[in-house]
């Protein structure tokens, strides 16, 4: 495999910055996954799209404090207590309305973090960063002509397909075909990209795959949501000095930002006009990460058993980490908390896990969701990798916050450590002097985000992008130390 020479990928982001004020490792090579790994995350797409269905079921069975079960009783209101924790009135209604039920949302991202078991997915993202800049990165190392395409194999009559996973632009055709599918009665919508202030580090590369469908014809805008008013009980903008009609709202801000957006009562009002349609849609217990924590609540196990594919429980049994919620709604005398043990005892209170060594804290506290934290790994706290003060703090805030923001508790995965290639200058203290960049193998850990669009039905798998962190880091992100890579298939 031939390497990308470092010039070429810096000449590319400095000609088209796709994150604002940040910068991140290079390499020259995109990430390799076996065809065996490629066929794994095509099975999680579909299972990942099984369970935001099933999500749904659950919390509007549970508002209506319907039966969960086909054949024994089983009904758990408290379920949707805790998904609409803390959230507007407005907001829980919404999510409720008759016109909401079954939309999903036309992206899907899990963050996969590869254990020595294989791998663990630590989050479901909803409204996902890095889909510009994915496909940016797919173009860039595209080293093959016959790329991967999507299809759920990796082999055709042509032997095996491999190449960069999403290339050909995959990614931009199937995000632009996943939201036009949203108006299938409107030939070539307008689509407004609508990206907060909030999220502005994102802009760029929104405004790149704005640009990208622009170029093949499609009417799609990258604005601010000041951007946007109301005309005749439709949304609009400004279109060169013309009002344009927009027909599809891809919002780019999370539900707890709802109140930083000038022009969300027009959004909303345009909606329940039959206006415009939003993606994701505007439903909170989407966005939540407990979500997990009800999966593997003992009390509902029954429930996804049978609202779930059977490969696909197995498969997300195995993925998603033990979970618990952080209520600390007092229990009768006697009765102890599903949890984790604290001194080779069950937790007959949360602030017990306080008490816990650093060899029991293999675990994280993180924020559940609507709130400000609870994205970009702000509010996560891995209790091994932190001060005993700072552990007991965390436990301590979950528990102070539990009335309007809940947060879970989670087991912490350790990614294993693997080796790729990456951009090194050496420093001076190594040569005497600052040597040229080269390519060195280094040791690191990876997240693997694979990017899936929704369509007719099914979670087509369209890219994936890997976070190659050095080994020292315990929590994979974005991050100025990392290498962020797209994928490509290998044989």
């Amino acid at each position: 495999m031939q390497e990308l020479a470092f010039e070429r990928i810096q000449a590319a982001l400095r000609q088209q910055p796709l994150f604002e004020a940040k910068s991140w490792q290079l390499s020259p090579a995109a990430w390799p996954l076996t065809a065996k790994q490629v066929e794994e995350l095509v099975a999680i797409g579909a299972a990942c799209l099984e369970y935001q269905q099933a999500l749904e079921t659950l919390y509007l069975r549970s508002v209506a404090g319907r039966n969960l079960l086909r054949n024994k009783t089983l009904v758990a209101p408290w379920a949707a207590d805790y998904l609409d924790r803390g959230k507007p009135r407005e907001l829980i209604e919404h999510a409720r309305d008759p016109r909401n039920r079954g939309v999903l949302p036309v992206v899907l991202r899990p963050d996969l973090l590869l254990t020595d078991e294989g791998f663990v997915m630590a989050e479901l993202d909803s409204v996902p960063g890095g889909i510009g800049l994915t496909a940016f990165l797919n173009r860039l190392y595209e080293e093959e002509p016959q790329a991967w395409d999507g299809s759920a194999g990796t082999s055709g009559k042509g032997g095996e397909k491999r190449g960069i996973l999403g290339a050909e632009d995959l990614m931009v055709r199937n995000f632009h075909a996943a939201l036009a599918a949203l108006r299938p009665g409107t030939p070539n919508p307008s689509i407004a990209l609508v990206v907060s202030e909030e999220a502005s580090t994102y802009r760029p590369e929104m405004e790149w795959l704005a640009h990208q469908l622009q170029l093949s014809g499609k009417r799609v805008f990258c604005l601010r949501p000041e951007d946007l008013f109301p005309l005749g009980g439709a949304l609009f903008f400004d279109s060169g000095g013309n009002p344009e009609k927009i027909d599809i709202v891809y919002r780019f801000f999370e539900l707890f930002d709802l109140a930083n957006i000038p022009t969300a009562k027009f959004i909303f009002e345009a909606w329940a006009g039959g206006e415009v349609a939003i993606a994701p849609p505007m439903k909170t217990f989407q966005e939540e990460k407990l979500g997990f924590a009800l999966f593997h609540h003992p009390r509902l196990r029954d429930y996804w058993a049978e609202a779930l594919d059977g490969r696909s429980f197995r498969l997300l049994s195995t993925l998603i980490p033990p979970s618990w919620v952080i209520d600390p709604a007092p229990l009768p005398p006697g009765a102890l908390l599903d949890g984790p043990m604290v001194g080779g005892h069950l937790l007959g209170d949360w602030m017990d896990l306080a008490a816990a060594s650093q060899k029991e804290r293999d675990l994280i506290i993180k924020i559940s969701g609507f709130h400000e934290t609870a994205w970009g790994a702000r509010s996560v706290i891995l209790g091994s990798d932190c001060s005993r003060e700072e552990w007991q703090q965390a436990v301590q805030r979950a528990v102070a916050l539990a009335p309007a923001n809940l947060h879970i508790l989670q087991a912490y995965r350790k990614p294993r450590r693997v080796r790729h290639k990456v951009y090194r200058t050496p420093s001076p203290a190594e040569t005497g002097s600052a040597g040229p960049v080269t390519s060195v193998d280094a040791d690191g850990r990876l997240r693997l985000c694979p990017y899936y669009f929704v369509m007719e039905g099914e979670a087509r798998l369209s890219g994936a992008l890997a976070t190659f962190c050095p080994p020292d880091k315990k929590i994979i992100h974005g991050m100025q130390d990392a290498a962020l890579l797209p994928c490509r298939v290998v044989g």
